[in-house]
């Protein structure tokens, strides 16, 4: 019986099941149709998601893991027989590794519509059992190293500033650990999520609740026995009550018990008055070094706002927002063939209904910079030398990771990406769209294919 209470947490074997059913029945009518000749499928954004004028790609290292382990064990085998599947297909599936290549652009890199993030190159039946795996990571860990970035961009491109608020608002566990991650790649500086910290070597960072501040008769109570505990983290949450007489006493709490007060923290009210009161009691005290910590509801432009306004914050706690992508919750990326190994020869592929067409064969994207500014992109057949730098670089080869980065590695291409965006995308005051074009050769074949082609 089926237990209505677990935590849903997939273990290696059960996340071979992470596909959705028409996968499945795709890749047992191909095994019996003996369609399993070598495929290209392409993982791309047709548009761009709301509000977002480029993408930071991320996700590709967690997913690269998962499709290596990918294996059916014996109680998935069985659940598919239950399903109806035939014991061909479940012998096929009991032997299942991805033995592939996969190229893709690596973490940390600006990214646009209709640009191949992920491309892979296997039999068709591997090739199409991952196609959910993919989308599942890549999707979602994008739309949060995006949204992340455009919070360190606001944050005058200041990463070690923002701190990922946001576990208890995200949507479970799993995306808890990677909206940690992907922030950490887009470049923020820390974590409440402790779990995250520990496995991705992450800076774990917090305060106090106000429940600390509730749980003692005084404030002024509450803020000593916190210093005297927390000696090296001297950081005060000053709104329960009065903020600005938070502060004060925040103050005071440091001359009593002579631990140097790191700083305090604003939850709540009118952040540019409070904030600036609070720089002037702090300094007034002499305590010049204390940092002043916002958090509440923030978003990247409401920080780029106080930013202008040269408001007194010094970190940056994001929660809500960060972790949820809330004003453009869905990178909708999609997962098509684009070739296949007819015989000897590769044969581009291509859909052409209206609004949901593609671009026949495998492909490559070359970025043109200039005094290390980007300035155009050109998406090409994979097998063209173009000028630029080409994006997608080989990860995986014969089902063997080869692309193995570090978390410095990942952070320091986005520093670099983001210094590559033209001004005008580096903010939300109405830019023209980054310009991405096709090749001649690859529109010539677009054009062949839709000439071609009858669906007959």
């Amino acid at each position: 019986m089926a237990d209505a209470n677990d935590p849903g947490l997939l273990t290696p074997p059960e996340i071979s099941l992470l596909v959705d059913q028409y996968e499945l029945t795709m890749a047992a009518s191909f095994l019996r149709e003996e369609k399993n000749e070598p495929s290209v499928f392409e993982l791309f954004v047709r548009k761009l998601p709301p509000n977002r004028d480029w993408m930071l790609v991320c996700g590709l290292g967690p997913t690269l893991r998962l499709i290596s382990e990918m294996r059916f064990g014996e109680g998935e085998l069985d659940y598919l027989g239950e399903l109806g599947f035939d014991q061909g297909f479940l012998s096929y599936l009991r032997n299942f590794r991805f033995m592939g290549d996969i190229d893709a652009m690596p973490e940390g890199t600006i990214a646009f519509a209709n640009e191949p993030l992920v491309r892979v190159t296997a039999p068709r039946i591997e090739a199409q059992l991952i196609e959910t795996l993919l989308l599942n990571q890549i999707n979602f860990q994008t739309m949060i190293a995006t949204k992340a970035a455009r919070v360190v961009l606001a944050a005058n491109g200041e990463g070690e500033a923002v701190i990922d608020f946001s576990p208890r608002r995200d949507h479970g566990v799993d995306a808890a650990m990677k909206a940690a991650r992907a922030s950490a790649i887009a470049g923020v500086g820390g974590t409440s999520n402790v779990a995250a910290a520990m496995r991705y070597g992450l800076q774990p960072v917090g305060t106090m609740a106000h429940s600390y501040v509730m749980s003692f008769e005084r404030e002024q109570e509450a803020f000593e026995a916190f210093m005297r505990d927390n000696p090296e983290n001297a950081v005060l949450l000053v709104d329960t009550y009065d903020t600005i007489e938070g502060v004060r006493r925040a103050i005071e709490a440091s001359r009593r018990t002579g631990i140097p007060l790191a700083g305090v923290r604003l939850d709540s009210g009118d952040l540019p008055s409070l904030a600036a009161e609070a720089r002037r009691l702090l300094d007034d005290a002499g305590m010049g070094e204390a940092r002043i910590v916002a958090s509440g509801d923030l978003e990247e432009r409401r920080i780029a706002e106080l930013c202008r306004a040269k408001v007194p914050i010094d970190l940056w706690g994001v929660g809500t927002d960060l972790g949820t992508s809330r004003d453009s919750p869905v990178v909708n990326g999609v997962y098509k063939i684009v070739a296949d190994l007819r015989g000897e020869a590769w044969r581009g592929v291509a859909k052409l209904s209206l609004a949901k067409e593609t671009l026949p064969g495998a492909k490559q994207v070359f970025r043109h910079l200039k005094d290390g500014v980007m300035t155009e992109d050109i998406v090409a057949a994979a097998d063209e030398e173009l000028d630029g730098e080409p994006l997608l670089v080989p990860a995986m080869r014969d089902g063997e990771i080869i692309l193995a980065e570090t978390l410095d590695e990942m952070r320091e291409r986005t520093r670099r990406s983001l210094r590559s965006l033209p001004e005008g995308l580096r903010g939300d005051d109405g830019k023209p769209p980054f310009p991405v074009r096709n090749s001649e050769r690859l529109t010539e074949a677009a054009r062949s294919q839709a000439a071609g082609a009858d669906g007959g």
